[in-house]
């Protein structure tokens, strides 16, 4: 009877040898992005690259900004951007997920490393997931959040024939119109006025937005969402029917709270919005909201007009 190869996986103790320090690691990172050298921008694509002399691991684009130049890192494009976590825990956490023949919890993750919070670790295996689902393994991965809201006045106020229906029926909740968004944790936000808030309409609107393939969205728990056929995209239920408004990392609260920008600038700055001009006061919120860390703010605005 024939039996099968025994593939060797690096042991713990190859591992310390392999990357005893944070700059072992990132040495290996770069050698493995860029085997002939760091030639390429990963925002633009543009060869001109030019390292910082005085920060290891950084280099500069002038394509992307020409004046100040886009500094870029070994992490940048990465599961690993945007993480406090040193790269060796990150490392050290992928290792053991591939060399655990039956996979390995979150909660064991919590324990062998010592973290300070069972969320981290949580965090930490679902994105690495998310990478080893993308081939090419580069692109920054992460929770993408997925809420409705319905804007307008109440419905007792309005014309008998303009009331609408439910949620999810004709102009949103009380003849409120439906606004459908989109969130990467620490990431844009996009947003879209929609008819009605069906499964059909919702599906289409996160093909169009979201890299299903190697993303997880995080939803409430009404049935558009909870009906996306699960070999479409992955997706995970937090129940606020039940009270439940997160399960470790998953929720909508970042979401919850662009809605809740979108909602008092409304009420408290323009007061009246109608469904004819609302795709423009939300796309106004979502520029805002995309350009909240850019100095230069009012530079971005005037490309577009």
């Amino acid at each position: 009877m024939a039996t099968s190869k025994r593939i060797h996986q690096m042991t713990i103790g190859e591992w310390e040898m392999a990357f005893p320090t944070e700059d072992a690691c990132a040495d290996y990172l770069v050698k493995h992005r860029w085997p002939s050298g760091v030639v390429k921008c990963p925002r633009c694509g543009m060869p001109v690259t030019h390292p910082v002399a005085t920060m290891p691991y950084k280099w500069q684009c002038y394509s992307c900004a020409p004046d100040s130049g886009y500094r870029f890192s070994h992490i940048t494009g990465t599961v690993f951007e945007n993480t406090n976590k040193p790269l060796r825990q990150w490392f050290r956490v992928l290792h053991m997920m591939l060399t655990s023949k039956k996979g390995v919890s979150a909660l064991q993750v919590h324990r062998f490393m010592g973290f300070g919070s069972y969320k981290t670790a949580w965090y930490m295996c679902h994105r690495l997931r998310a990478g080893l689902a993308n081939e090419e393994f580069r692109r920054l991965m992460g929770i993408v959040e997925v809420d409705e809201t319905y804007v307008g006045g109440k419905a007792a106020n309005r014309h008998k024939d303009k009331r609408g229906g439910g949620r999810g029926g004709g102009g949103g909740t009380g003849g409120k119109a439906a606004v459908i968004g989109a969130v990467q944790r620490k990431g844009r936000v996009v947003a879209k006025v929609i008819e009605r808030a069906d499964i059909k309409t919702v599906t289409r609107f996160l093909q169009e937005t979201v890299n299903t393939k190697v993303s997880i969205i995080a939803h409430d728990d009404w049935m558009s969402y909870r009906h996306i056929p699960p070999q479409l995209m992955r997706h995970e239920t937090v129940n606020h029917s039940k009270g439940q408004y997160a399960v470790g990392a998953i929720h909508t609260n970042t979401i919850e709270g662009f809605w809740s920008l979108v909602k008092r600038g409304v009420i408290g700055t323009y007061h009246k919005v109608s469904r004819k001009y609302l795709p423009l006061y939300v796309a106004e919120f979502q520029f805002r909201y995309n350009n909240r860390e850019n100095p230069d703010i009012f530079g971005e605005a005037m490309k577009g007009v």
